[in-house]
C-alpha cells in the first residue's frame, strides 16, 4: 500500500513538472494573444519595417527661381495735344473738317444815314455758324474786320469750305479747344453816312456797327442779347461780343471798339493795327474814363512789317507799362514774330485770339 502511494506521488510530481515546462514555452517563443489580436506577428512587423526602409526617399523638387521684378518705365511728361496760343499756326488748320463742319450764310442788312437824311444802303456780310448751331442755345459773337482795301470777302468766308477762318474754327470747335461762337465779317465802311468819304468811312463805322449790324445779327441769330426792336440794353451782354481785325480793321478795333464802344464789347484783337491807330496813352485814357473794363486785349505784328509795326507797337505794346488797367498775361498779350503785313500773321492772330476770346481756357505755347 505504501509502495502504491509512493508510485502515485512520483507520477503526480512528474506531471506537474511537465505542465510547468509547457507553460514556459508558450510565453517565450509562441505568439501571444495580444500579438494575434492585432493582426500582425512580430515577424510580419519586422518584414514591413524592412520593406519601408528599403524604399528610396523622394528627391524634393528644386525651388523655382523667382522672376526678376521689371523696372517700371518712367512716366512720360504729358505733351499738350490741343491748341495753344503760340507763334506758329499748326498745319492741321490748313485742313477742312467735313464730318462736323460749321456753315456759312450770306446775309444782307440795311445801313442807315445816322448823320443826315440820306437813303438807306443795303450791305452784305457773311456769318459763320459753328457745327451743331441750335436756336435754343445762346452764342457769343466775334465781329471780324477787314483792311483798307478789303470788304466783307477779305477774310474769305465767301469761299465756303475753302475759307481758312472756317477751317480754323471748325477744327477748334471739333477738338473742344473753344466754346462754339459765331463769326461775322461785314463791309466795315460806313457807306450810308452823308458827307463821309475816304478813310472817314472807316473811322465813322461805329454808327453802323452799333445801330445797324449788331442789332441785325442779334435779331436773326441766337445770341445772349435780349433783342427788342423798340430798343434793348446792349451793354448787358457786352462780355458776349468780341471785335478784331487786320490792319485798318485792327485800327477800328482799337479806336472804335475799345475807345468808343466799350459798352458793347469786352474782348479785342488787333492784328498789325494800321498807322492811324490811337497811341497807347490815348487808349489808356479812354479806357480809364469808361465805367467798363477790357476783359482782354490781344495784339500781334510782324517784325518786318514796314506798314504797321511802328504804329501797332506804339498803340499797344507799352500799355501795361503806363496803365494798371492792362496786365500782361492777364488781360493783355503782345506778340511779335518774323513776318510782314500779310495773312501769315493775320491767320495766326485769328487762331490765337479765337482761343482767348470769351474767357476760353487757353494755353501759352512756344
Amino acid at each position: 500500500m505504501k509502495k502504491t502511494l509512493s508510485i502515485l506521488l512520483v507520477i503526480t510530481m512528474f506531471l506537474t513538472l511537465c505542465a510547468c515546462s509547457a507553460g514556459s514555452g508558450d510565453t517565450a517563443g509562441g505568439p501571444s494573444a495580444e500579438g494575434t489580436q492585432n493582426g500582425q506577428t512580430d515577424g510580419q512587423k519586422d518584414a514591413a519595417a524592412s520593406e519601408t526602409a528599403s524604399e528610396p526617399t523622394a528627391t524634393p523638387e528644386p525651388t523655382a527661381t523667382p522672376e526678376p521684378t521689371a523696372t517700371p518705365e518712367p512716366t512720360p511728361t504729358p505733351v499738350p495735344t490741343g491748341a495753344t496760343v503760340s507763334l506758329l499756326l499748326p498745319s492741321k488748320y490748313n485742313n477742312g473738317v467735313y464730318d462736323e463742319a460749321g456753315t456759312i450764310e450770306a446775309i444782307t442788312y440795311m445801313a442807315h444815314d445816322w448823320l443826315g437824311d440820306g437813303p438807306d444802303v443795303e450791305k452784305k456780310a457773311f456769318v459763320y455758324l459753328p457745327y451743331g448751331y441750335d436756336e435754343t442755345k445762346q452764342y457769343n459773337v466775334m465781329y471780324l474786320c477787314h483792311g483798307i482795301g478789303g470788304s466783307e470777302t477779305e477774310w474769305g468766308l465767301g469761299t465756303g469750305n475753302a475759307s481758312r477762318v472756317k477751317k480754323i474754327m471748325d477744327n477748334l470747335v471739333k477738338d473742344g479747344d473753344i466754346e462754339p461762337f459765331i463769326v461775322v465779317t461785314a463791309n466795315d465802311k460806313a457807306l450810308a453816312l452823308s458827307g463821309v468819304t475816304g478813310n472817314d468811312l472807316f473811322y465813322k463805322f461805329g454808327y453802323e456797327l452799333r445801330n445797324d449790324l449788331i442789332p441785325y445779327i442779334e435779331s436773326h441769330y441766337s445770341t445772349y442779347a435780349e433783342y427788342d426792336e423798340n430798343g434793348y440794353d446792349m451793354s448787358a451782354t457786352r462780355t458776349h461780343r468780341a471785335m478784331a481785325g487786320l490792319s485798318m480793321g485792327g485800327m477800328q478795333t482799337i479806336n472804335i471798339g475799345m475807345c468808343e464802344c466799350l459798352d458793347l464789347f469786352s474782348w479785342f484783337g488787333a492784328f498789325s493795327a494800321a498807322p492811324t491807330s490811337y497811341a497807347a496813352s490815348r487808349v489808356a485814357s479812354e479806357v480809364a474814363k469808361s465805367e467798363y473794363t477790357v476783359d482782354f486785349f490781344y495784339n500781334i505784328c510782324g517784325l518786318q512789317d514796314k506798314i504797321a509795326y511802328a504804329s501797332a507797337s506804339a498803340a499797344a505794346k507799352k500799355l501795361p507799362d503806363i496803365s494798371e488797367l492792362f496786365v500782361d498775361g492777364e488781360n493783355f498779350l503782345w506778340q511779335e514774330k518774323s513776318g510782314g503785313h500779310d495773312f501769315n500773321i493775320w491767320y495766326l492772330g485769328f487762331y490765337n485770339f479765337a482761343q482767348i476770346a470769351f474767357g476760353n481756357d487757353w494755353t501759352a505755347g512756344q
